[in-house]
């Protein structure tokens, strides 16, 4: 069995380069297929999977490497009642919201959790 592995994306992607590190690294991690691959974003971080990605720290990671993990077979998902959905416009990217208790359920199920 593949280890689980949860990246969890919580900076602001407008004035840091965390997430779109974050999101170059599952990307790698997950075209090895040695490991599942799971990203949640949250807070400002949502703002990655938005259809204008221009005025984000390294815009190129998102544009290169989130459609990558996309398709790794587990959905992208996001926090529930962000007000920061409502700021994607068109996303390229489907994701899911989840709660607080799924994503707990999540990182329990988790062999790794990496938080940025």
């Amino acid at each position: 069995m593949k280890p689980k592995v949860l990246f969890i994306v919580e900076s602001d992607p407008r004035n840091s380069g965390r997430p779109a590190e974050a999101i170059r690294v599952a990307a790698g991690v997950g075209t090895w297929k040695k490991a599942e691959i799971h990203l949640h974003l949250r807070g400002a971080a949502i703002l990655g999977l938005g259809e204008w990605v221009d005025d984000l720290v390294d815009e190129d990671n998102f544009t290169r490497y989130l459609p990558i993990v996309g398709e790794s077979g587990e959905p992208v998902t996001v926090e529930t009642g962000s007000p920061f959905v409502a700021d994607l416009g068109t996303s390229a990217i489907p994701h899911t919201p989840i709660t607080a208790d799924q994503l707990a359920a999540l990182a329990a199920q988790s062999s790794s959790v990496l938080r940025f």
